[in-house]
């Protein structure tokens, strides 16, 4: 009896991902909230440049991607930034997006940079069961899409906002609200017990979309210490 073996796709490159055609791999370096320096840029120019690196592209996480790296290439170009890896490959924190918040926009409520840059530096790292995606946005017209992230927080003058288990892939789901008129503190204090409960109770691979769809949302308020609230899913003012 012959065997048919299914194809085992391209080797495993630390670090990458693998990419359409032959030796083609996609590495996405970590920039916390979307904030590069000037001697990032450069380095990213240097790389694309020595490297002959095809596309360079903005992503949708306030991350650079750079796609179509050969194999043998990868761990040279790493060195060569000089920057963390985004976590695009592993589970756990895939990236934090936040909007300018106080820092520079006039519909700023909070400081929703310097909240992005504690968040990174708490739970960058931590393994999950999934992979976890942050929005953290300075005021409620949620320009940070809060409300549709694994995790959410959303600034309004009388503090943050923090919503649990949105999602915005091929199944959607609008996150709930966990607590509002937290301090900044207090805010970091409830993610990483939502992040505990998570890591702690869910399946492995499953969103937190998912795993608020299966265990109720009532329950992960209950597990958090949390009041029930009478909001419903999301407010959104």
């Amino acid at each position: 009896m012959s065997i048919t073996r299914k194809n085992p796709g391209p080797p495993v490159v630390k670090g990458a991902i693998a990419q359409r055609g032959a030796d083609s791999y996609a590495i996405v370096p970590r920039l916390p909230s979307g904030i590069i320096t000037a001697d990032q840029l450069e380095a990213l120019a240097r790389a694309i440049r020595q490297y002959e690196i095809p596309i360079a592209k903005l992503t949708s996480g306030q991350r650079i991607a750079l796609v179509g790296i050969k194999a043998a290439d990868v761990p040279a170009v790493w060195a060569g930034l000089g920057m963390g890896e985004g976590r695009a490959v592993k589970h756990g924190v895939h990236y934090v997006q936040a909007c300018p918040g106080t820092a520079a926009c006039g519909y700023g409520q909070q400081d929703s940079l310097g909240l992005g840059a504690r968040l990174e530096e708490l739970f960058n790292g931590l393994d999950l069961p999934g992979k976890v995606k942050v929005g953290i946005s300075g005021c409620p017209m949620c320009c940070g899409e809060s409300y549709v992230r694994d995790i959410g927080l959303v600034g309004r003058k009388n503090g943050w906002t923090v919503i649990f288990g949105g999602n915005a892939g091929g199944r959607p789901r609008v996150g709930d609200e966990l607590a509002s008129g937290l301090t900044a503190d207090e805010a970091l204090e409830l993610v990483g017990r939502a992040l505990a409960h998570y890591r702690d109770n869910a399946k492995k691979c499953q969103r937190t979309a998912r795993f608020v769809e299966a265990c109720g949302i009532e329950s992960v308020r209950t597990a958090l210490g949390l009041e029930e609230t009478a909001k419903g899913p999301a407010r959104q003012d």
